[in-house]
């Protein structure tokens, strides 16, 4: 069915394809180790023989191919690119729209355990004002977005597109919500619709960490708990720069040679994306080993690691890279969580961002709406709440 360039569509992969990838991780041909020195070089063989085996043995892509059913999904077209999204629709006729975009290693996936309660929050035994239709795009080159065909999907095109969307949808007025990657193309929608989107909530802020050692006159400006923020900032920073950046320097200056491993290779594409997963996450907090490899089996069966890994080549090489921010005029919620990737500076942040809410938690790491879900939904319906009243759902 097609309704104004919008089809419906389904999750039905063959069943050739995964008895092809049950042979090729049967075939894995295991590198040597080194035995004692923990993750320090990567992913330890010991836990990747055991992740294998569970993919192969345990895991089960036809449930997670029901469940993601169960969301009506479509495709549509925008700016010569196929997008993919699911359009989950309360049945709450006064929720508020809302538009959440994934990062990477993520995809529409993430979003599993939130969006029942987001979009019914009276069957999770919360307030009925606080529903919301969801609109959960996969980012053009990621899963059933992908790949794409040509150059210059970086995010700022990427927001571009998901405002194209949400016309089509037929929603004027309406919130959006991300981390990673969906954080930029999130704040970056806000920032060039700002008669659209009503708020912008956050649970990562591009920009907004220490990248270069804090001065004393800086240090002396600020109150003692911004202080000492900057400063563990600035050592969280200088640890992922020594320890934890090469991923993004590969995925942004050689992307089409790390796909030619990553797309032959389910093993190599599970170690490239599950440690991801396991050193972004809270310990406290870990995400669930199905959910992240239902992650990872969309990658693999749309083809789609290196054209996912292009958005980095695509941002590093825009015009604007190495540019501050440019400002966004629309309201900003933050919700920080203590073990993500960086730590986010208010002070910096609203240089460039309107910051009307700003909450920080005890627990969760870099992927929340996996890790807990329950502290994200809250945060979301908090902030929203104030934008609610003349918002149609379309």
């Amino acid at each position: 069915m097609d309704d104004h360039g919008v089809t419906a569509f389904r999750l039905d992969v063959p069943q050739e394809e995964l008895d092809d990838l049950d042979a090729r991780l049967r075939r894995t041909r295991w590198p040597d180790g080194l035995d004692g020195v923990g993750r320090a070089y990567g992913m330890p063989p010991a836990e990747m023989r055991e992740l294998v085996r569970y993919w192969r043995e345990e895991y089960d892509w036809r449930a997670a191919e029901a469940r993601l059913n169960e969301w009506p999904q479509y495709t549509t077209v925008i700016d010569g690119a196929r997008v993919h999204f699911a359009h989950v629709r309360s049945p709450e006729p006064d929720a508020l729209p809302l538009l959440m975009t994934h990062g990477w290693p993520g995809s529409f996936v993430e979003f599993l355990e939130v969006a029942g309660p987001l979009t019914d929050p009276r069957a999770y035994g919360g307030d009925p004002r606080d529903a919301f239709h969801l609109v959960l795009p996969s980012i053009p080159g990621f899963g059933p977005s992908g790949p794409t065909t040509e150059a210059g999907w970086e995010f700022k095109r990427v927001a571009r597109a998901f405002g194209v969307l949400m016309e089509r949808l037929g929603y004027d007025a309406y919130g959006v919500q991300g981390g990673d990657w969906g954080a930029a193309v999130s704040r970056e929608l806000g920032r060039i619709r700002p008669g659209n989107v009503v708020g912008v909530h956050l649970n990562l802020l591009p920009g907004a960490g220490a990248t270069a050692e804090p001065g004393e006159a800086e240090l002396a400006a600020l109150e003692p708990a911004e202080r000492e923020r900057t400063l563990a900032s600035w050592e969280r920073y200088r640890v992922w720069a020594r320890e934890r950046q090469g991923y993004a320097d590969i995925q942004a200056t050689r992307p089409q040679t790390l796909a030619y491993g990553l797309n032959d290779s389910p093993a190599g594409l599970l170690a490239w994306i599950g440690e991801k997963f396991t050193e972004w996450s809270d310990p406290r907090t870990p995400v669930d080993r199905d959910q992240m490899l239902t992650n990872v089996t969309l990658y693999w069966l749309t083809g789609t690691a290196g054209s996912a890994a292009r958005i980095y080549y695509e941002r590093a090489h825009a015009d604007y890279h190495g540019r501050p921010p440019e400002v966004s005029h629309t309201p900003t919620a933050l919700a920080d969580f203590p073990r993500d990737n960086f730590v986010p500076l208010r002070h910096i942040a609203e240089r460039t961002d309107r910051i009307v809410r700003w909450t920080s938690y005890d627990r969760g790491g870099h992927f929340p709406a996996m890790e807990v879900p329950e502290l994200l939904v809250e945060d979301v319906r908090t902030f929203f709440g104030s934008f609610r009243e003349g918002v149609t759902s379309g």
